[in-house]
């Protein structure tokens, strides 16, 4: 377990029953690596952050064809590595590519290991049973661990929190827990489709840390002009999380996220109604929500290649 110095301008909690201690905010990756943010700057972003107190890194071996996970690598160097806790996710489903992208993203980000590595974008209810076919894609994330190439496995998913239940009964039929768990946790998913309600519950009651990403959606749900940043940020906070993931493009919004962190206090019943209350009437469509109701933020559905191959079966009919 990685010893964490405590910092006046970062909030700390413990990634679910890992024991481990991780920054309350944590700086996402697939922005690094987008074209609008140059690679001195994406550096910069990360080791700024590392420096005031952040230590939870995310990333995914597809993001900007792994220029997100190669910029983080520089970022990593010059003893950086050692003060965080390193997040990577893969999308193979078969063991075999799972294989190849945990290698790959190990290579990219020059470490040799990753603290948690998690199946990406678990969208369809095939998903679980690819994952943990006995040539899935977990039983490489098993050998993995006990190689050293990772210490814990999580799993993410923006869809429907309906398969997140659903691939948490998968697992628990193969005898295996998750450390952790990523979904959208934001003002607006509380009134559609709603991962708060419930995913968060039952994450909480197995003591899986909970990692919420998308409190604002890459700025969508500003766009309502119903919520500010900081309160975006503030009721991701409020919630049961371990960790809530935004994305960073700019020293400005750096800082945007350490303003949310040193003015974060625990929201009142009244507080969060009110937040509720302003957001019911844009949310209960999904409208500002794109990412349960299009296809437009899924990767794995535009490259299904990513995936590798199906398992093969050849039932017999008696």
């Amino acid at each position: 377990m990685r010893k964490i110095e405590s910092n006046p301008e970062m909030i700390y909690r413990v990634l679910g029953g890992t024991g481990e201690t991780v920054s309350a905010i944590g700086v996402g990756g697939y922005h690094l690596g987008s074209e609008k943010v140059d690679e001195q700057l994406s550096i910069r972003i990360v080791r700024t952050a590392i420096d005031r107190g952040i230590n939870f890194l995310d990333n995914c071996w597809d993001y900007n064809e792994g220029t997100s996970e190669i910029r983080m690598g520089k970022a990593l160097r010059d003893g950086y590595r050692d003060k965080t806790f390193l997040m990577t996710k893969i999308d193979g489903r078969s063991k075999k590519e799972a294989e190849r992208q945990l290698d790959e993203s190990l290579r990219r980000l020059q470490v040799d290991h990753i603290d948690l590595v998690q199946h990406h974008e678990v969208l369809r209810y095939e998903d679980p049973h690819r994952i943990f076919n006995e040539e899935g894609a977990n039983a490489a994330l098993v050998e993995g661990c006990k190689a050293g190439k990772l210490r814990y496995i999580g799993f993410t998913g923006h869809k429907d929190p309906r398969i997140h239940l659903y691939m948490l009964e998968v697992a628990a039929n193969h005898a295996f827990k998750f450390d952790a768990v990523q979904m959208p946790l934001n003002v607006m998913d509380a009134h559609y489709r709603s991962f708060e309600k419930e995913v968060l519950p039952e994450l909480v009651r197995q003591n899986i840390g909970v990692l919420g990403m998308k409190s604002m959606a890459n700025s969508i749900l500003l766009r309502s002009k119903t919520v500010t940043p900081l309160e975006c940020l503030h009721y991701a906070l409020n919630l049961p999380t371990s960790v809530v993931i935004t994305g960073i493009d700019s020293m400005e919004i750096l800082d945007q996220a350490f303003e949310a962190a040193r003015t974060f206090r625990p929201m009142s019943q009244q507080e969060v109604g009110s937040l509720l209350a302003k957001t019911l009437e844009v949310a209960t469509s999904g409208k500002f929500e794109p990412f349960k109701t299009t296809s437009i933020f899924d990767g794995t559905a535009r490259n299904p290649e990513w995936l590798g191959d199906e398992p093969q079966r050849v039932l017999e009919l008696k």
